[in-house]
């Protein structure tokens, strides 16, 4: 497996690689990678004849308050991980090599980043997109796999290769869950005992809101209205919002119709998880 540091060296490499025709599979991430980061990483091994997996902490898309100095890293670790998929290549920078100089440039998908996470962390999505369309630079055309755990961000990266005209099909790939039903997330490890056993419950909320739209439930309110209540009812759970959207455009529909995309996001002490589950809504009669 190549272990690439520097943009010079990763992008010589792929290009020898879409020279001789091979296809190419990219898997962007901030390391610390968990099993959900796998599936993403055996999914393009099944799909494309390379894989490459980025790991860099982006400092753009965490605010001055947020967790970037304790993000966890164990690079050492994230490598053996890749060996084990078979991951052909990784790109793993530090920031000096990703930012140079002071950014004076930004990419932003202004109504999709908006709401939800975007109106909670409101550089957030800019400081996504803008790594993103850095790392599309660098790797050229590909196919590249997001897991749907990260929902928002995954439909404003979807909408920015098509507005752009960047030349990568964005796959998008299922949650991958604990056995209880939490989504995996490399935050996971910042909770507590008491905290990891509170923190299905917003799948739990999810599945109810759900199942309350495929027995009948049209109210697009009353699905918000049950959600909350159920994460509300955690008592280590601060409920932070609980939406049910369309699932293309993240705009707001009522009544419910086609497919819907249901989000939570709360803090369990210091940290903030999200979760989702996409509907299709049964037609009438």
């Amino acid at each position: 497996m190549e272990v690439h540091e520097t943009i010079a060296s990763i992008r010589q490499s792929l290009l020898e690689q879409h020279q001789a025709g091979r296809s190419v599979g990219f898997v962007p991430t901030m390391g610390y990678l968990h099993d959900g980061h796998l599936s993403l990483m055996a999914r393009s091994r099944a799909e494309c004849d390379v894989t490459v997996v980025s790991i860099f902490v982006n400092p753009l898309q965490f605010a001055p308050n947020e967790d970037l100095s304790t993000y966890p890293r164990d690079l050492d670790r994230d490598l053996a991980s890749c060996r084990t998929i078979g991951v052909d290549a990784v790109f793993a920078p530090d920031v000096n090599e990703m930012y140079p100089e002071q950014m004076l440039t930004s990419v932003s998908v202004a109504e999709l980043g908006s709401t939800m996470e975007g109106a909670a962390r409101p550089a957030h999505f800019t400081g996504v997109a803008t790594v993103v369309t850095k790392l599309f630079n660098i790797v050229g055309p590909c196919r590249a796999y997001f897991g749907e755990k990260d929902y928002q961000q995954l439909a404003i990266v979807r909408k920015m290769a098509r507005d752009l005209d960047q030349p990568v099909t964005v796959v998008g790939c299922p949650i991958v869950r604990e056995p209880d039903g939490l989504a995996m997330s490399s935050r996971n490890v910042y909770l507590d005992e008491d905290e990891r056993a509170a923190a299905p419950v917003l799948h739990r909320a999810l599945q109810a809101g759900a199942a309350t739209i495929l027995a009948g439930e049209r109210s697009a309110p009353a699905v918000r209205h049950l959600m909350a209540g159920i994460v509300e009812a955690e008592p280590l759970a601060q409920l932070d919002y609980a939406e049910v959207v369309d699932a293309a455009t993240l705009r707001p529909v009522d009544p419910l119709a086609g497919p819907v995309r249901l989000l939570v996001a709360a803090r369990f002490g210091r940290t903030r998880l999200l979760d989702n589950l996409g509907v299709e809504v049964p037609a009438r009669g």
